[in-house]
């Protein structure tokens, strides 16, 4: 057993250049700098951007909020940008959060309460009511595997504010086997002719024509949103044929390369994914003709 730790920690070892390499086709990079620069093409083609700073586990919150704060700096005049947060990288803290939006309504810089686990629901939606106090603009996600979302739409409906809706990373473990389509549906049900404005967050075409189809003849405006590093290409040709404004997520930061590691310890073929994206990111110079991110996928 000794023998195959050392063999997984060796082999993690010489296998993170590569993953530093592959992850800038999912991560704009490490830096805020990385991440405005990817921004700055998505804006010349017409696109909003969402800026999402990745923090890692050795971040601590001071240091979260302060790139949260530079970030609304660097968005400061943008017309189509916003700021993605996650509150329990704050470690929920009221005193930090009241510097973020004071920041975010100085600059006029939405800022988005992104969803993460099912466990620091409760927690994030609580807080969230505290900071619509501050007068800043604010949105929230829901996502459609989590039973409690189509609540949730109701409490956000009632509250005026911006819903992006996903599929979700973390099961309901009450309906650990709840469909994903099913599911973000039913949150698009509940949002439909209620909701001030709905972002539909997938790269899945037909979830996302049926999503917008559903909310338009409801009459409730809607956007499509999707992730930087994921193939984009159909999904604009989407936007356009169904006339519908588009923001990118764009995030940055090291907390995607110790994710692919540990995939990789599970998944040998993470290896040759890795050097397969490696190889073919650095000939697109266009974010969305980048390939199919696999990684993520899984």
């Amino acid at each position: 057993m000794r023998i195959l730790a050392e063999a997984r920690r060796v082999a993690s070892h010489c296998l993170l250049p590569l993953a530093r390499r592959a992850a800038k086709a999912y991560v704009s990079g490490e830096l805020l700098e990385d991440a405005l620069r990817v921004s700055e093409q998505f804006n010349q083609r017409g696109l909003g951007v969402c800026l999402a700073y990745w923090d890692s586990e050795t971040d601590v919150p001071r240091e979260v909020a302060n790139e949260y704060l530079a970030g609304i700096d660097a968005l400061a005049g943008r017309e189509h940008g916003y700021l993605s947060i996650k509150v329990p990288s704050l470690d929920y803290s009221r005193e930090l959060l009241s510097e973020i939006l004071a920041q975010a309504q100085s600059n006029k810089v939405r800022l988005h309460f992104d969803a993460v686990a099912l466990d620091s629901a409760d927690q994030s939606r609580a807080l969230f009511d505290w900071a619509l106090e501050s007068g800043a603009e604010l949105s929230y996600t829901l996502p459609g595997r989590w039973a409690r979302s189509v609540q949730d739409a109701a409490w956000a409906i009632e509250r005026g504010v911006v819903v992006r809706v996903v599929k979700g990373q973390w099961a309901d473990p009450s309906e650990p086997k709840r469909d994903l389509q099913d599911g973000f549906l039913e949150v698009i049900d509940a949002l439909a002719g209620r909701a001030r404005h709905v972002a539909v967050a997938t790269h899945d075409l037909r979830l996302a024509s049926e999503a917008v189809n559903r909310l338009r003849t409801a009459g409730t405006s809607c956007e499509i949103e999707l992730l930087y590093g994921l193939p984009m290409r159909r999904s604009l040709q989407l936007a356009d044929w169904l006339a519908v404004g588009v923001h990118v997520y764009v995030p940055y930061g090291k907390a995607y390369l110790p994710y692919a590691l540990s995939k990789m310890r599970s998944n040998p073929r993470m290896a040759w994914w890795l050097l397969r994206d490696a190889l073919t990111a650095q000939y697109s110079s266009k974010p969305w003709e980048r390939p199919a991110a696999e990684l993520v996928a899984r």
